[in-house]
C-alpha cells in the first residue's frame, strides 16, 4: 500500500506546514531544542494515522539494506523490551529505533507528534473546551510558564484528519492504527 501521488503532495505540504508552525512558535517563545537529557525520542508516542505510517514506511524503503536491517533489529528489541516492561508495570523510556547518535535518520519522514512535541500548545476540542500543554521540561526551563503564544494545533490536526479521511477513502482502508514508531517499523501487514 502506497500513498497516491496527489495525496503525497498534500502530505508533504502539511508536514511543511507543521514544521513551519513549530519553528514560528519556537522563535516567538525563544525556545531552542538542542538535545536535552529528557530526549523526546525516549518518549513512547502512539501514532494513529495511515498517512504517517505509509510516509514513514516510504522513508524506511529509502534506507540502504544494512541500515534498514539494523533499524528493524533495534525496533524488534524495543517492542520486546516494551512488552516485558508493561508486564512488570514499569515506566517505559526506550530510545526510538530511528535515533542514531542523537539524530533522527528519517527526520524528513517523522510523524506529526515528532514535529510538534516540546512547544507549549493548545487544542480546541470539538466540544468547545480548550486543552493546553505547557511544553516539555526543557521548554519550561528555557521559556518559563507563560512564554510566548502556545502553538494552536487545532487547524493542523483538522488538516491531518481531512487528509487521513481522503487517503482511507482512496485506498478503501477502514482499519484502526495505534502504533509506536518501533511497531510501525516491524509491521508489514498493512
Amino acid at each position: 500500500m502506497k500513498i497516491p501521488p496527489h495525496l503525497r503532495q498534500q502530505a508533504l505540504a502539511l508536514f511543511n506546514q507543521l514544521d513551519a508552525a513549530y519553528d514560528d512558535a519556537a522563535r516567538q517563545s525563544g525556545f531552542v531544542c538542542n538535545g536535552c537529557k529528557d530526549n523526546c525520542c525516549l518518549t513512547r508516542f502512539f501514532h494513529y494515522t495511515l498517512i504517517e505510517y505509509l510516509y514513514l514506511k516510504e522513508g524506511l524503503s529509502e534506507l540502504v539494506p544494512e541500515v534498514l536491517a539494523d533499524v528493524r533489529t533495534f525496533a524488534e528489541s524495543v517492542v520486546a523490551q516494551t512488552a516485558e516492561m508493561e508486564k512488570e508495570d514499569q515506566s517505559i523510556r526506550l530510545m526510538c529505533p530511528l535515533n542514531k547518535e542523537g539524530r533522527c535518520i528519517l527526520y524528513a519522514h517523522r510523524p506529526m507528534i515528532c514535529r510538534l512535541h516540546g512547544i507549549a500548545h493548545m487544542l480546541r476540542r470539538p466540544d468547545g473546551r480548550i486543552q493546553t500543554g505547557p511544553g516539555c521540561d526543557d521548554f519550561y526551563t528555557q521559556c518559563g510558564p507563560s512564554a510566548g503564544h502556545p502553538l494552536d494545533r487545532t487547524p493542523l490536526y483538522a488538516d491531518m484528519a481531512k487528509l487521513e479521511q481522503e487517503l482511507r477513502r482512496t485506498l478503501d482502508f477502514s482499519g484502526k492504527i495505534r502504533m509506536t514508531i518501533a511497531e510501525m517499523i516491524i509491521n508489514d501487514k498493512l
